[in-house]
């Protein structure tokens, strides 16, 4: 059953070391994620389950334990999901985000595992991912990364799409009010034109805080390079 949930952003400039001069600039998403993580730790989970956007059309899950990097943006720094013998894939950006903000929090005692979903990912198959995930264990923790649309300013990676900040008020919202039906309803096919790489990861964890009852707050709300950053807490 799920008891908590934390929803960040993943890109990679949360990591300091990515984000170099411009580190300063993501201070508040990071205190606000630190915050939220405070919250999974409260919650004494059984099992703790990092969710996050991945390439494949299928859910990739990964054990604990499983290990990644950033060296693709430039910077020798390795990480690893929690502990455990990991597997033999690596984990993709997301999850290495993830990955990074549980380290930095240190607050984690219980297993850590992974799962990916792809951004064409139907909402209904979303759901039950998140079902089967709230089943695995007695008390569920997730940290469910994803960002908003990419489509907010003439400079964002996709441009700008008058949808764009309707959408993110749409999910801010949601999230802010652990809504289930409302991050259920999000369009899939809108969500991919705005390049909304949390849709799927947020209607995973919709599904699987079904019946749970919980609560939500928003902690963090903006779009620094034209994309929608939130952070919310569940408990």
């Amino acid at each position: 059953m799920l008891v908590a949930a934390a929803v960040c952003p993943c890109p990679p400039l949360l990591v300091p070391e990515v984000a170099a001069g411009a580190a300063p600039e993501l201070d508040a998403a990071r205190t606000a994620c630190s915050d939220a993580l405070a919250v999974l730790a409260a919650s004494r989970p059984d099992l703790l389950v990092v969710v996050g956007p991945g390439a494949a059309e299928e859910p990739e899950e990964y054990p604990a334990g499983t290990a990644g990097d950033f060296r693709g943006f430039g910077v020798d720094l390795d990480v690893r999901l929690g502990r455990g013998p990991g597997g033999a894939r690596r984990l993709p950006a997301s999850l290495a985000v993830g990955a990074w903000l549980l380290e930095r929090a240190g607050r984690s005692h219980a297993p850590v595992e992974g799962l990916a979903v792809g951004e064409r990912l139907p909402a209904a198959r979303c759901a039950g991912a998140g079902r089967e995930v709230a089943a695995r264990a007695g008390r569920v923790a997730l940290l469910v990364l994803g960002d908003g649309s990419a489509c907010r300013t003439l400079k964002a990676p996709g441009y700008l799409d008058e949808r764009a900040a309707g959408f993110d008020e749409v999910a801010a919202r949601a999230l802010g009010s652990a809504d289930t039906a409302a991050l259920a309803a999000l369009d899939e096919h809108l969500a991919y034109e705005l390049k909304a790489a949390g849709r799927a990861p947020w209607q995973v964890l919709a599904g699987a805080a079904e019946g749970a009852g919980l609560e939500g707050r928003l902690l963090y709300e903006d779009a620094p390079y034209g994309v929608g950053y939130f952070v919310a807490a569940w408990s």
